[in-house]
């Protein structure tokens, strides 16, 4: 298995001090940071802008893993490439016609993924894992940090890292939605190696030590 890697969600950090909280979860650790953008219309929650990703990639070089929780992400995704994203991930439940939207995020030469939300079948994804970076598994409602893990999620995951594995994809697995040190080493069990941390790592002050132990509880079964 790849190495796992950890995305601290920023919608968790203070943004009173943002640029200060990317420093502190850099040093500690992280290997990308998770950018989660909302518009109040597709879920109930509204976020940040291309203007503050532009502002968060002045303060740091870790790549910027960008979620597109949003309607017509085709119109906004471009602004956001502009912006400094490494990579967008999409939400094929946004999308009228997945394979159109995911063929015209790959021309704004970045990483492309694609989500789905709880409620939405694994088979949704798999057609589209050949042309895809990353699949993103959402174990929350999108929406709003702090939620509890749905571990019934966990299927999901092991159905795309087993379909991708069968084509011989290169493929990474996401997996957002209350990760913890315990939450974590379910996930890579069943094959995912990025890990969603928001509460988990910007609840506690010493981040250095949250980040450690999401490493520590994975390194033990990787």
């Amino acid at each position: 298995m790849r190495k796992v890697l950890i995305a601290p969600s920023i919608l968790s950090a203070d943004f009173s001090n943002l640029a200060g909280e990317i420093r502190e979860i850099e040093t500690a650790g992280a290997d990308w940071i998770h950018v989660d953008v909302m518009d109040g219309h597709f879920v109930p929650n509204l976020t940040i802008g291309p203007v503050v990703v532009d502002s968060i990639r002045g303060a740091t070089v870790l790549p910027l893993d960008v979620h597109l929780m949003i309607t017509d992400p085709e119109k906004y995704a471009p602004a956001f490439a502009e912006a400094g994203a490494d990579s967008l991930t999409f939400h094929c439940e946004a999308a009228a016609d997945p394979v159109k939207t995911l063929r015209f995020f790959r021309s704004l030469k970045k990483g492309v993924g694609v989500s789905l939300r709880p409620r939405t079948p694994v088979e949704k994804v798999l057609p589209l894992l050949p042309e895809l970076d990353l699949v993103l598994v959402m174990t929350v409602e999108p929406g709003f940090g702090g939620q509890k893990f749905m571990p019934d999620m966990l299927p999901k995951v092991a159905a795309v890292r087993k379909e991708a594995l069968a084509k011989g994809l290169k493929i990474r697995i996401e997996v957002d939605g209350g990760i913890n040190p315990e939450t974590a080493a379910l996930a890579v069990r069943e094959g995912a190696d990025v890990l969603v941390a928001g509460n988990s790592i910007f609840g506690d002050r010493d981040r250095k030590r949250s980040l450690a132990a999401i490493r520590n509880s994975i390194d033990k079964i990787t």
